[in-house]
């Protein structure tokens, strides 16, 4: 799919943003399978980051924690609490260092500037948007 995404853009310009999770850099416990394909994007962001730069285009990736998301409304709703309670427990036992679970518009905004001009120079890093939740600069 990234082949096909990057044929398909301009030959002298363009942007990808890959979307990961933390554990691209920081595998927690009991998670090799997911760890390791996280880390295997890492690896193809940075690879083809720098094969189609000559081209103009800039590859990067967004390393996700936590982030409230639809995915979490289920999950509050079957432990019997609303949605906030649900969010505020998720941030206090993970141990996030901000004390709180990311919202959509601060990934978006990571996102929308990783693909603008205005990150024209970036291009091969994984950007950490998890509250500092990872150990990994």
């Amino acid at each position: 799919m990234a082949r096909r995404t990057l044929d398909a853009l301009a030959a002298t310009s363009g942007a990808v943003v890959n979307v990961l999770a933390i554990m691209a850099r920081a595998p927690g416990a009991n998670s090799t399978p997911t760890a390791a394909s996280r880390a295997a994007g890492l690896a193809m962001t940075k690879a083809l980051a720098s094969e189609v730069a000559p081209r103009g285009i800039r590859v990067n990736a967004i390393l996700i924690g936590l982030i409230e998301s639809g995915q979490w409304v289920r999950r509050a709703h079957d432990a019997g609490v609303d949605l906030a309670t649900f969010y505020e427990r998720m941030a206090s036992s993970s141990k996030i260092p901000l004390g709180r679970l990311g919202r959509a518009e601060e990934f978006a905004d990571v996102a929308a500037f990783l693909l603008s001009p205005r990150a024209s120079y970036v291009t091969g890093v994984g950007v950490s948007v998890d509250g500092g939740l990872s150990p990994v600069i």
